[in-house]
């Protein structure tokens, strides 16, 4: 499959999707291509995964931004891959140098770099490790088993949509639930200065004329200890 047939193909498989990330993080060895660079020679020519390119593509031409995300021990023959695969001004950032970090260091430099939240970035990597550890701040992270390819995209252009849609309505019920806490807050106040009002014996002709919800309200409000004081018998808990 030709590269400008990838591109139309993940164009379509973007489509399908209503949340796209802002940032689509790679890893080079054996995401974007077959090998470790520190085991090649810069005289050598690369190549890429036979659809990488046109995922790049489609990526670019969608507006999604793209990165590098490497711990290659020689960034020295990974940047001259790039270059002769003409894809190195591509990246938005390129992060390429070795870590114990699992790639956090990496991440938290991208971020500084471009601004983006973690949790609006998607991420490809062929390593357990990496994965494990880049998703605990956020991150979307796909596992890919033979480099990226259009299904791997497709996983995790869906991934990160669902979790998105989730995150989205977690903070509308957590922004639900406080305002119904509030409304529930004031609603107290305004029954507990109602019944201050109308408790006074003077004012108790009044109450026989609230509707039927306002009294059950203001008779959730006399306490057991009002009643134990001022007897069953007080002419405002006559007149609910």
């Amino acid at each position: 499959m030709g590269d400008e047939r990838v591109k139309n193909e993940a164009m379509e498989i973007m489509g399908l999707v209503q949340l796209l990330p802002r940032l689509v993080v790679f890893d080079l060895d054996y995401t974007l291509w077959p090998f470790y660079c520190e085991c090649r020679s810069k005289r050598e020519m690369p190549k890429l995964y036979p659809q990488a390119k046109g995922i790049l593509c489609a990526l670019k031409d969608k507006g999604v931004g793209v990165a590098i995300a490497s711990r290659s021990p020689t960034p020295d023959i990974a940047n001259t891959f790039l270059e002769k695969l003409g894809i190195k001004s591509m990246f938005v950032a390129q992060e390429i140098f070795s870590s114990w970090t699992h790639k956090t260091d990496h991440f938290q430099r991208i971020n500084r770099r471009t601004q983006i939240p973690y949790n609006e970035m998607l991420f490809f990597d062929d390593e357990d490790r990496n994965i494990d550890a880049v998703s605990k701040m956020g991150v979307t992270s796909i596992l890919v088993g033979n480099g990226v390819n259009l299904g791997a995209l497709r996983q995790g252009l869906s991934k990160f949509s669902q979790i998105v849609r989730l995150q989205k309505e977690t903070n509308k019920d957590g922004k639900e639930f406080q305002k119904n806490q509030v409304h529930q807050k004031r609603r107290r106040n305004k029954s507990s200065t109602i019944f201050e009002t109308v408790k006074d014996e003077d004012q108790t002709d009044h109450v026989s004329q609230f509707s039927p919800k306002l009294k059950l309200v203001l008779a959730k409000h006399i306490t057991k200890q009002y009643l134990q004081t001022e007897g069953s018998q007080h002419s405002l808990w006559r007149s609910l």
